[in-house]
C-alpha cells in the first residue's frame, strides 16, 4: 500500500470518527496526533493532514455536490463510510490538482471495497465519475 493511500485512510478514519461523534474533523485530527516515541506513537501523516483540513474547509460545497449527484440518496440515509469516501473523493478531484482524477477515483473504490458494501463501490463510482465529468463546470 502506497504511503498516500495509508493517508486517505488514516484520514477516512478521523473523518468517519467525526462524523458518528458530531465533532469538528480538524480538532478530531489534532486529538489523535501523538508524536512521542514509545508504543502509543500515531503520528498524523502530511497528507492524511492536508485531506481532512480540505475536506473540514470544503464541507459546505463537498456535501452540497453530495447531496446534489446522489440522485435518490440524501445525506442522512447514505451509510457514514460511504458519505465520507465521497467527502474524500471529491475533495481530491476538485481541489488536489496534483492528483489525476482517475487516481482519486481508484482510491476511493478501493477504500469502498475494503470498508463498505458490495454495492458501494458502483454507486460510489457513478458520483465520483459524474463529478469528475463536470468539474470545469463546477464552481467552487
Amino acid at each position: 500500500m502506497s504511503a498516500r493511500s495509508k493517508a486517505r485512510k488514516q484520514a477516512l478514519d478521523l473523518l468517519f470518527e467525526s462524523d458518528i461523534r458530531g465533532t469538528n474533523a480538524v480538532e478530531t485530527l489534532n486529538l489523535r496526533d501523538v508524536v512521542e516515541e514509545g508504543p502509543d506513537a500515531r503520528p498524523i501523516r502530511e497528507y492524511t493532514r492536508t485531506l481532512v483540513t480540505g475536506v473540514s474547509d470544503n464541507a459546505r460545497k463537498i456535501d452540497e455536490l453530495i447531496t446534489t449527484y446522489a440522485q435518490g440518496w440524501d445525506m442522512d440515509r447514505l451509510p457514514n463510510v460511504d458519505r465520507n469516501i465521497l467527502r474524500l473523493g471529491i475533495y481530491e478531484i476538485l481541489w488536489a490538482a496534483d492528483i489525476p482524477d482517475s487516481v482519486a477515483i481508484d482510491e476511493s473504490l478501493d477504500l469502498a471495497k475494503q470498508l463498505s458494501t458490495d454495492d458501494s463501490a458502483g454507486y460510489i463510482h457513478g458520483v465520483l465519475g459524474r463529478i469528475a465529468s463536470l468539474k470545469d463546470n463546477i464552481s467552487i
